[in-house]
């Protein structure tokens, strides 16, 4: 399960005294804990990796910022949130995997991209970059 893992890092980022690694799990950890409050249950792997993503997602538009800001500390701090949150996800598919997994589903030329995505999206959950998973669903339709 997700949770543990984050909480064994993160008992061990508290005990090192790494305190990026302490801010970026304690955020994730309470992500997850408030989210599966809110459920009443025990979180399904699938929901669990969406928040990770969420996080990644969250983390890309601060290194955007500091990026536009040229801020070289913001940008270091923020490539080594990503890296953290990153490890916690399974192991991403090639553009080549995911083309051959979309076109297996029944993504074909000429298909609407909402309909497209409609297959994509709960297919390669997790398992797919969103931008990434646009790009080759674009270049299939």
């Amino acid at each position: 399960m997700l949770k543990t893992a984050v909480f064994e890092q993160l008992k061990t980022a508290m005990k090192e005294k790494d305190v990026l690694a302490k801010g970026v799990l304690t955020l994730l950890k309470s992500a997850l804990d408030n989210a599966e409050k809110e459920k009443g249950t025990a979180l399904t792997s699938e929901e669990e990796i969406a928040i990770v993503n969420r996080e990644i997602k969250q983390t890309n538009q601060a290194l955007e910022g500091a990026q536009n800001a040229g801020r070289a500390d913001l940008i270091e701090k923020e490539q080594a949130k990503l890296a953290l949150l990153k490890q916690f996800l399974p192991e991403q598919l090639s553009e080549e995997k995911i083309v051959e997994m979309l076109t297996a589903a029944g993504v074909v030329k000429g298909m609407n991209m909402g309909d497209a995505m409609k297959i994509a999206k709960p297919l390669l959950a997790g398992k797919a970059d969103g931008a990434v998973m646009s790009k080759v669903v674009k270049s299939l339709i």
